[in-house]
């Protein structure tokens, strides 16, 4: 991208220049060079000149590189501790505000309540690679134990930065094929999240066919770095199984021949970026892009995991809940064989008993905020699509597993009902299903699961009743 890479050099050259202005004279290189982090960072935030600016900011960021773990946990704990707001001057803002509560009042208000430290990550951002290396600060301050106030505040200073620097009108979507450099094909194999990629084959074998295709997310101050990407199969039907999608011995089919496109894994890239939303954007982008080119496409529908479900589970029998019969505890001890998907019989007990826990799971089960228990379900009903199909022993696995006893679920964009799935889930808290979902949740009668007014309050609420933890 060679406008990306005139702009590089033209930050690089200005830091040079900053340079050579700040250690032109020998005292200003004595405080710089004796100066510590927190010095620095000072004096980044007092520097007037643009080119002395971005040279403290490389100088900061060339020395946090450099830090080993502790003394990367200190300067977070600085940047938490002595870059806050200025108290002195938001009390006399506030005072202000009560005497006149006027427009400038207010503008003085706002501009002293924002903590210092997200003018300094501004100007750190300027420095080259400063973007980048903010990233990895974030992901370094994620990765920390400190579960402090101030931690939780940095973070939030850090968030609410990066939602604006990667808003959605900066970022490009670039397709990813088997022709793309060899070294961003290496962080795709990196980053697969959901379906671990073993290696240049196997990496082949998703992007080379026609049938296939792979799109990313870029932002440009990271241009060789993808953000999130989708791996998309195009096929004839909707698959239940992850092996009818990455089976090397598949059939492939001519692009114009498919009417579905799956998306069957969606990774995000950059864990300093974590909770910044791009997959929503994503997926609609791409369906877009899908649809012009291929116009026999009719349906958009993921193959997705369920990262949640067996922890669920897992706490629902060990504990006293109605929502299990005796005869439902027996059939899922099966579970604890290891080998049970290859015997026929405990597999059709266990998807007699676990098909309809799992419509549960997703019909009733609610986080304290009210939205579905499941990360992916979250995401994709969030987006506005259907739950439309549950698919027992879709992944077999060892990490599906582990995650779902190899449950898979469908997601299904409908784009003319998008909106009003997003908005039933948002104002009302109702997941839309498919009939056959929603089926499940009855099947063998309300009866074996317990009372109705039991079966329509989420379990873990159910639970904290029991135990006393509802008591009003």
């Amino acid at each position: 991208m060679p406008g990306t890479s005139f702009f590089s050099d033209m930050l690089q050259g200005i830091t040079e220049r900053g340079r050579k202005l700040l250690f032109s004279a020998s005292r200003s290189a004595d405080s710089v060079v004796e100066a510590d982090l927190e010095t620095l960072c000072e004096m980044l935030l007092s520097s007037r000149g643009e080119a002395s600016g971005m040279a403290i900011g490389a100088e900061i960021l060339g020395r946090w590189s450099k830090l080993d773990s502790a003394g990367v946990e200190q300067f977070l704990q600085t940047l938490s501790e002595k870059f806050g707001a200025d108290t002195a001057k938001l009390d006399k803002a506030v005072d202000r505000y009560r005497t006149e509560k006027s427009p400038s009042a207010i503008m003085a208000l706002h501009r002293a309540a924002e903590p210092r430290r997200q003018e300094l990550l501004r100007r750190l951002n300027h420095a080259p690679s400063g973007t980048a290396k903010l990233v990895r600060m974030r992901q370094q301050l994620l990765a920390s134990k400190d579960r402090s106030d101030e931690h939780r505040a940095l973070d939030a200073d850090f968030a609410h930065l990066f939602s604006s620097w990667f808003n959605r009108g900066f970022l490009t979507l670039r397709p990813i094929d088997w022709s793309t450099p060899a070294h961003i094909l290496e962080k795709i194999i990196k980053y697969e999240a959901v379906h671990e990629i073993a290696g240049w084959e196997e990496l082949r074998r998703r992007l080379a066919p026609a049938d296939r295709r792979c799109f990313a997310f870029f932002h440009p101050r990271l241009t060789d770095e993808p953000l999130v990407f989708v791996e998309v199969a195009l096929t004839r039907s909707v698959p239940g199984a992850i092996k009818d999608v990455l089976d090397e011995g598949r059939e492939q089919i001519d692009p114009d021949q498919a009417t579905t496109a799956v998306f069957y894994s969606i990774s995000n890239c950059q864990e300093g970026l974590r909770g910044i939303s791009f997959g929503n954007f994503l997926i609609k982008q791409v369906v877009e892009d899908l649809r012009r080119d291929l116009p026999g496409l009719k349906n958009f529908v993921t193959l997705s995991p369920v990262p949640g479900f067996a922890r669920w589970l897992a706490r629902a029998r060990s504990s006293e809940s109605e929502l299990l019969t005796d005869e439902d505890r027996k059939v899922l001890g099966l579970l604890d064989d290891p080998a049970w998907a290859g015997d026929p019989s405990a597999a059709s007990e266990i998807e007699r008993v676990l098909l309809p826990l799992a419509a549960h799971y997703f019909l009733i089960e609610r986080t304290p905020e009210g939205r579905p228990l499941d990360p992916v379900a979250r995401f994709h009903l969030g987006n506005g699509a259907r739950l439309d199909r549950l698919n027992f022993l879709g992944d077999r696995s060892a990490k599906a597993m582990q995650q779902a006893h190899g449950l898979m679920v469908n997601y299904l964009y409908k784009l003319e009902d998008i909106e009003a799935n997003h908005e039933a889930l948002a104002q009302r808290g109702e997941v839309t299903a498919s009939p056959a979902v929603k089926g499940l949740l009855g099947r063998n009668g309300e009866s074996r699961r317990g009372s109705r007014s039991e079966m329509s309050r989420p379990f873990a609420q159910v639970m904290n009743d029991k135990i006393g933890g509802g008591r009003k």
